[in-house]
């Protein structure tokens, strides 16, 4: 029955929560104000299963970090309400209209999921790459502890980076507030289940989908060794991007992190700051045997 839940979990979690809000938003025409109790709804759940069935009790352990994580998380799905709540504005602006609003709301959704992974991913990729958009992205890679909650702790002008990189296509198309409110939570959904502590065991999914099982190689703390598996939803742009990984190694505590600053700020006010302040940098350790190839 274990085996069987954990298999289950990540893509019945996403096609759960995302399937509800879809046939609430796309098709009932419900409130999207809705979508906020219901992602705390998951963001309770994702705790709950990440108890049960632990990928490593030690994730489960807080480090201080549960009042930070939770401005991050307050700041940033903040910022998307406000974001959202503009795109009627924006939609009015648009001289012309290209979104294909013919098409089932299902498969609107998934268009509007692809086209912001792909702009998502790419951001995700350059900011492992130049300088300005690291320092920014670095205060996600701080975490030394993998659980749902860290998808949610980005710096804010890094989410509205990506946020640019993988919505303004789509608003430039017309895409309508309804797909947005849905891709937004979306994200959301697929960010808990990216950092999860659970220990899912997705079969062949896992290989398409960028899910905790790929992405936790992405946290290592390892010099450049984690630049690697940067899809949000999908594995397809590693592939191409020649930065597909994984390993039988199981990831632990002291494998996260940014090796080259042991002593980055872990605090909230700290964090928001460090972007604009000369910190301390070191050597970043080498990796462990079993993650040697992801460095090269």
């Amino acid at each position: 029955m274990k085996q069987w839940w954990l298999t289950v979990y990540a893509p019945g979690f996403l096609l759960g929560f995302v399937g509800v809000a879809a046939w609430w938003v796309g098709y009932r025409a419900g409130a999207a104000m809705w979508l906020v109790p219901g992602l705390g709804v998951a963001i309770v759940l994702s705790g709950l299963a990440e108890r049960c069935w632990p990928y490593d009790p030690a994730f489960n352990q807080g480090q201080n970090d549960g009042g930070r994580d939770s401005v991050h998380a307050l700041v940033n799905e903040g910022l998307n309400l406000l974001a959202i709540g503009a795109i009627p504005l924006v939609a009015a602006w648009m001289p012309w209209q290209l979104w294909p609003r013919q098409w089932s709301f299902a498969g609107q959704l998934l268009l509007a999921i692809v086209v912001a992974d792909l702009g998502i991913t790419l951001v995700h990729y350059a900011s492992h790459r130049w300088a300005w958009l690291w320092r920014l992205h670095a205060v996600h890679h701080s975490v030394t502890r993998m659980y749902g909650f860290n998808g949610l702790m980005k710096h804010p002008l890094h989410q509205t980076a990506e946020a640019l990189g993988g919505v303004l296509p789509l608003l430039l198309l017309g895409m309508p507030y309804p797909v947005a409110a849905v891709l937004a939570f979306a994200i959301a959904i697929q960010l808990l289940l990216q950092h999860s502590n659970v220990a899912m065991r997705p079969g062949w999914l896992g290989k398409l989908m960028a899910w905790a099982p790929l992405h936790r190689f992405h946290h290592m703390r390892y010099g450049t060794a984690g630049d690697v598996n940067f899809g949000l939803f999908l594995t397809v742009w590693d592939h191409l991007l020649g930065t597909a990984f994984d390993a039988d190694y199981r990831m632990r505590v002291d494998d996260l992190g940014i090796g080259s600053q042991p002593d980055y700020p872990k605090d909230y006010k700290g964090q928001l700051l460090a972007p604009f302040r000369a910190l301390p940098h070191g050597e970043a350790p080498p990796p462990p045997p079993g993650l040697e190839r992801s460095s090269r």
